[in-house]
C-alpha cells in the first residue's frame, strides 16, 4: 500500500477568504516503510501573510519571492500523490486548501477526493484516546518521538514527524531513519538537521511447551474423545493427529 504523508504551511487560516498555501511537505511510505521519496516546495502566494501565521511558521512574503506559483508545481504534485492514501493531520484543513488550489486552475476540474483516499491522524487519534489533547506535539508525547526541533512549523519537518507518530500509532513500525541517525531538511534557511527517532526491533518471545503440560494436553484431549463420541478435532484416533495435537499443545502453551 502506498501512503503520502502530507503537511501544508498557509497564509493564514480560511481558504473562503483567500487565504493560500506557501508550503507543501509529502513524504511516501510503501507497505509501512519509508521509500526516501518525498516532494517539498515552497510557493509564491501572491498575497500577504497574516501575523498570526506569520508566527507560526516563520515564512514572510519575503521569503517567497521567486518562488513558484502552485499552478507552475500541480502536475509534479499531482503525480506524486494520485493513487495513494494522503495521511493528514487534521486532514479537513489541508484539504480545503488544497481543492481551494485545485478550483483556481481555469481548465482544470480537480479535487482531492478524485485523485486519493485520505486518512486523518487527527481523528484516528481522538478515537484511540478520547478525552486527551491529541495535537501532533501531544502525540510526539505520548509516542515518544522525537520533536526536538520543532520551534516552528515547517510542511516538510511535520510531514516526518507524522509518519513517525502514524506508524506509532498504528502498529509500532520505527521511525523515518533509513540508514543515518541525522536527517537534513532542506529549507528556506538552507538546511535544518533533526534527528530521527530510531526504535530497536524487538525478538518475538516464543516459549515451548513442557513435558508435563504436553502429556496433559493429550489426557485433555482423550477427555474430549471420550465426552464427544470421538469427535475432537485433533483426537489421535485420526491417522496423523498426533504430531497436530503436540504441536497444539505448544501453541496453546505459549499463548
Amino acid at each position: 500500500m502506498r501512503q503520502i504523508v502530507l503537511d501544508t504551511e498557509t497564509t493564514g487560516l480560511e481558504p473562503e477568504l483567500d487565504h493560500r498555501i506557501i508550503e507543501i511537505g509529502c513524504v511516501e511510505l510503501m507497505n509501512r516503510r519509508p521509500t526516501g521519496r518525498t516532494f517539498h516546495k515552497y510557493l509564491n502566494p501572491e498575497r500577504d501573510i497574516d501575523e498570526g501565521a506569520l508566527s507560526v511558521h516563520g515564512i514572510s512574503r519575503a521569503d517567497l519571492e521567486g518562488k513558484p506559483r502552485f499552478v507552475d508545481i500541480v502536475e509534479e504534485l499531482r503525480a506524486f500523490i494520485s493513487g495513494a492514501e494522503l495521511v493528514i493531520h487534521n486532514a479537513a484543513f489541508d484539504v480545503a486548501f488544497l481543492d481551494a488550489e485545485f478550483a483556481r486552475l481555469s481548465g482544470m476540474s480537480l479535487r482531492v477526493a478524485g485523485l486519493c483516499r485520505v486518512l486523518d491522524t487527527l481523528a484516528l487519534a481522538r478515537g484511540m484516546h478520547p478525552g486527551q489533547r491529541n495535537s501532533l506535539d501531544a502525540l510526539c508525547k505520548r509516542y515518544s518521538v522525537d520533536n526536538s526541533r520543532r520551534e516552528l512549523h515547517g510542511a516538510l519537518l511535520d510531514a516526518r514527524i507524522l509518519a513517525d507518530v502514524y506508524l506509532a500509532m498504528t502498529g509500532g513500525q520505527g521511525a523515518l531513519a533509513l540508514t543515518a541517525a541525522d536527517v537534513t531538511l532542506g529549507g528556506l534557511d538552507g538546511g535544518t538537521t533533526v534527528r530521527a527517532l530510531v526504535r530497536p526491533l524487538v525478538p518475538l518471545r516464543v516459549i515451548a511447551a513442557t513435558a508435563a503440560e504436553l502429556a496433559a494436553h493429550e489426557a485433555m484431549l482423550a477427555l474430549i474423545s471420550k465426552a464427544s463420541g470421538g469427535r475432537c478435532l485433533w483426537s489421535a484416533r485420526v491417522p496423523g493427529a498426533a504430531a497436530h495435537s503436540s504441536v497444539a499443545g505448544q501453541t496453546m502453551s505459549s499463548a
